[in-house]
């Protein structure tokens, strides 16, 4: 067994690294206090592949395997987590199902759109009344003539209001329960698209998450992806993905915490000697710096799986499950290893622990995790 990235996976993890520490990092700060969505930092990120990671060079991607992915994930993570979490949903939530589900067609037509960052995609799933029991969306979708007529509304919805493209979820047949979900690609300029609310959340602030409102709006209904009917399955798989990607976002936000808490940590003089002399600090960092490694692991042997084809459920649920919690757990060490400085927006281990709670909630709850794997494990 070769723990070892391969000589392809370094250069992209330097490259990015680099890219991030010149291009991210000086404008991370500015981004969240204005709430300001990262539009030229998307550019940039679009010149170097970073928006078709997983997209075949035949529609204008990078072509790269899962691991380099989660290896994008978390180097911007740690500079930017919200930079991190619309790279994410833009590349495994919207374009990857449309990879592995659209017709040739939808391929040629959104892939290079996606891949060259002309238009950024969001994923139209949760609902008011229907988040992790995707089951109980609202959200209608009548097909009438050459176009499906869609109504309804979406919460939470990531780069709602700056995504070109979407991938909308609706029932088709309200007497299928499950099976009478479809998913549809929807571009933002449709008649009847509308964006409601800006949600004004604890963390990921430049990262705007919308509601978003359909009123008679028509798709054409070879925007259908997939078949009728098959939309659950597509968003369960898609979330599988997902999950890869929020798992590299709160292993990148993790070691962040670590590695701010270390310098700090080295540089910070108490009692005549630097805090990082004290086994209360090195006891805090040593447990920080192990759950990070295993967050590691588990993240790539998950984007393995992924890139093995079948069925990779417990191994993203795993992933994502400890990373996050890892997370947590390192952004709160990091505050408390910086003290009162921590608690101000001076550090930015403050930004960090904001950030770090979400990654516990989208994209399936901690709870939601445990029961995927539970449903793997007890047979």
């Amino acid at each position: 067994m070769d723990f070892k990235l391969n000589d392809n996976q370094k250069m992209i993890r330097n490259m990015v690294r680099d890219f991030a520490e010149k291009e991210i990092e000086p404008l991370a700060a500015e981004l969240d206090e204005k709430e300001e969505y990262p539009h030229e930092i998307l550019k940039k990120m679009a010149g170097l592949g970073l928006l078709g990671i997983l997209v075949p060079a035949e529609y204008g991607g990078a072509g790269l395997d899962t691991v380099s992915y989660a290896i994008v994930i978390e180097e911007i993570s740690k500079k930017c987590a919200s930079t991190g979490v619309i790279t994410s949903v833009h590349n495994s939530l919207v374009s990857d199902p449309i990879l592995k589900y659209g017709t040739e067609e939808q391929k040629k037509k959104y892939l290079p759109l996606l891949a060259k960052g002309e238009k950024i995609g969001a994923f139209s799933g949760t609902e008011a009344n229907a988040g992790t029991d995707l089951g109980a969306m609202e959200t209608t979708a009548v097909l009438d003539g050459d176009h499906y007529v869609i109504n309804g509304s979406k919460m939470f919805i990531t780069s709602g209001s700056e995504a070109g493209i979407h991938i909308v979820f609706a029932i088709t047949d309200k007497s299928a329960g499950y099976k009478g979900i479809s998913a549809f690609i929807v571009e933002s300029d449709t008649e009847g698209f509308e964006v409601g609310s800006i949600f004004d959340k604890m963390g990921i602030h430049a990262s705007l998450t919308a509601e978003l409102i359909f009123e008679d709006m028509r798709v054409p209904k070879e925007n259908l992806l997939g078949e009728e009917g098959e939309g659950f399955k597509i968003a369960l798989a898609t979330l599988d993905g997902g999950r890869i990607g929020i798992a590299a976002q709160a292993v990148g936000i993790a070691q962040r915490a670590l590695e701010e808490s270390i310098e700090y940590s080295q540089q910070r003089q108490q009692f005549g000697r630097p805090i990082s002399k004290f086994q209360a600090i090195q006891w805090k960092i040593a447990d920080m710096a192990t759950n990070i490694e295993a967050s590691r692991l588990l993240l790539h042997r998950a984007a393995f799986a992924k890139d093995q084809g079948g069925r990779f459920s417990k191994e993203a649920a795993m992933a994502k499950l400890f990373a996050s919690e890892t997370a947590v757990k390192a952004a709160l060490e990091g505050v408390q290893i910086h003290g009162g400085y921590g608690y101000t927006k001076e550090y930015v281990v403050e930004r960090l622990f904001r950030d770090a709670k979400i990654t516990e909630i989208y994209e399936g709850t901690s709870e939601a995790q445990r029961m995927v794997i539970a449903k793997n494990v007890i047979k």
